[in-house]
């Protein structure tokens, strides 16, 4: 999770995605999907510390795909404000095209 740095120029820690870091060009096509037209990302610094199973995610992520990193969006649907509790999770949920919904320890799937 600390690898932002290894795709990122002048990196520091940004533990909330307020700030739009230049990315490496090499790296780009390793996270096209969150690269903006203009070759910012806004990165979140994650550490093991503070958010240990997230930290533990994105590290089980980079041993499958060998990219440290998640996109990450707004959880709503065309039209609705975006879910705020448990409750609009699991109504969006079967309402949308997803496949699962982890919310905590729990995992729900169709």
């Amino acid at each position: 999770a600390e690898d932002y740095a290894d795709y990122v120029k002048q990196p520091y820690n940004s533990p909330f995605m307020i700030i739009a870091f230049q990315a490496i060009e090499e790296k780009v096509s390793e996270i096209a999907s969150a690269t903006h037209v203009d070759n910012t990302v806004r990165v979140q610094s994650v550490r093991k510390e503070v958010a240990p199973r997230y930290w533990e995610l994105i590290n089980e992520f980079k041993k499958i795909t060998g990219v440290p990193a998640l996109l990450n969006t707004s959880f709503n649907v065309a039209g609705q404000p975006i879910v705020c509790t448990p409750r609009d999770a699991i109504m969006t949920f079967f309402g949308c095209g997803l496949d699962y919904l982890a919310i905590e320890d729990y995992l729900v799937w169709k």
